[in-house]
């Protein structure tokens, strides 16, 4: 089974995810644009597993992230990765108490690793995807869009996150969540 481990989003935000990736639209870019209820702030990515795990994945998780209490995070801002040279993802940024996202990120890692998933090699830059470049077609008019950047922000509190089942589909993907996680409150 295909998991991942991640924030969810609030309705409200994702709503005005929503109105962001229209703007985007109107660039009529060459992009895969990602479902906007399928837009989660991914912590870890596991891959296959086997899914007689998850209960003792879901403990180790609870275990580690138990103390640590609830935060607000903030969704404004617009980018590409990796650059502006040879953008492939658009995306969203994320501010507000970073650190103790991070610190979150950090315990998630340990505790995943700890039940023996190989741990990230890259660092953890938070960030929502918006969409992943497919070509060169008005490309241009994307990066100046971006460049512009939206005005619409939406702060949420981040009290859980999720063990989520990836199913892939020719449609897109469909996430379940198996296991809430949630933090102290």
């Amino acid at each position: 089974m295909r998991t991942f481990i991640a924030v969810p989003l609030p309705p409200e935000c994702q709503r005005m995810l929503g109105e962001i990736q229209s703007g985007l639209l109107t660039t009529n870019a060459d992009v895969r644009w990602v479902a906007i209820s399928s837009i989660h702030l991914t912590l870890k990515f596991l891959g296959e597993i086997d899914p007689a795990r998850i209960p003792q994945l879901a403990d180790a998780l609870h275990a580690t992230s138990s103390a640590q209490a609830g935060f607000s995070l903030r969704i404004h801002g617009l980018g590409v990765f990796p650059n502006v040279h040879n953008p492939r993802v658009v995306w969203c940024g994320i501010d507000g108490e970073v650190p103790r996202l991070q610190h979150l990120q950090a315990d998630v890692e340990r505790a995943c690793a700890g039940m023996g998933f190989e741990p990230e090699n890259r660092d953890f830059h938070p960030h929502l995807t918006l969409g992943r470049v497919q070509g060169k077609r008005n490309l241009q008019h994307l990066l100046d869009y971006i460049r512009i950047g939206s005005e619409l922000e939406c702060t949420f509190h981040v009290d859980r996150y999720d063990i989520f089942k990836s199913t892939l589909t020719p449609r897109g993907a469909i996430y379940d969540v198996l296991k809430a996680i949630p933090l102290r409150i």
